[in-house]
């Protein structure tokens, strides 16, 4: 169900989980569009919809905390509280769903949305957050969102200007990466290496990472399958 084109009484007297796809504008290196973390984020809450009935997907919020690419043209930033905030009130906004899962789909979000998560549950409301993994030398724009970009909207991707990045693991860079952002420790914007992506690498991403929501899904809210699509 895509929220946004469902009307008010299509939801009545109904369990329904809602599926929040969390992204960012921002930069992702000299080859992939600005909105790739919103891409595919959405991707796969509507994979999980798909797989799960149940589900509704929220419009997706194209915007994070992203001030770590601050210096690279295009990127817009809410910062840490704004995404904390935004969060917790769209979150305590939904007490008429059975659940509220929260896809994330940029890395700079991940420790205000935490938080967030944090409040609400000890306020006892059903919230889950859900992130997909990337190799801890390929954490953006690299092989990676490349493939999976590629697979959904490829004519987005300038292949052509797609360069290997900073190519250190993740945990070597991130001290540097928070004090003086991305453009410190990579020129380019890239952390990993785009080049060699496919589109057939990208569809494996995508499945092996629905498949990684939908257990966590049914392992958050086991009774979900029995629930009306």
């Amino acid at each position: 169900m895509n929220l946004g084109s469902t009307r008010w009484p299509d939801l009545a007297d109904r369990d329904v989980v809602l599926a929040v796809p969390l992204g960012a504008t921002e930069q992702h290196g000299p080859h992939l569009p600005l909105d790739t973390d919103t891409t595919i984020a959405t991707e796969l809450c509507h994979r999980l919809a798909s797989a799960v009935p149940g589900i509704a997907v929220a419009p997706p919020v194209p915007y994070g905390a992203s001030g770590e690419h601050a210096g690279f043209p295009g990127t817009l930033s809410i910062g840490q509280a704004a995404m904390e905030l935004l969060v917790t009130e769209l979150v305590r906004s939904a007490d008429a769903y059975a659940g509220v899962i929260i896809v994330n789909g940029h890395g700079g979000n991940i420790e205000p949305v935490r938080r967030a998560v944090d409040r609400l549950t000890t306020e006892n409301r059903k919230v889950l957050l859900w992130q997909p993994t990337a190799p801890a030398d390929d954490s953006h724009a690299g092989h990676t969102e490349t493939s999976v970009m590629l697979r959904l909207r490829a004519s987005d991707v300038s292949i052509d200007h797609a360069e290997p990045g900073n190519t250190e693991a993740l945990a070597t860079l991130i001290d540097r990466l928070r004090t003086s952002g991305i453009k410190a420790v990579s020129p380019n914007g890239v952390l990993g290496d785009p080049t060699g992506a496919s589109p057939k690498a990208g569809e494996e991403n995508l499945q092996r990472w629905a498949d990684d929501l939908v257990t966590a899904v049914a392992r958050w809210l086991p009774d979900l399958s029995s629930k009306g699509a």
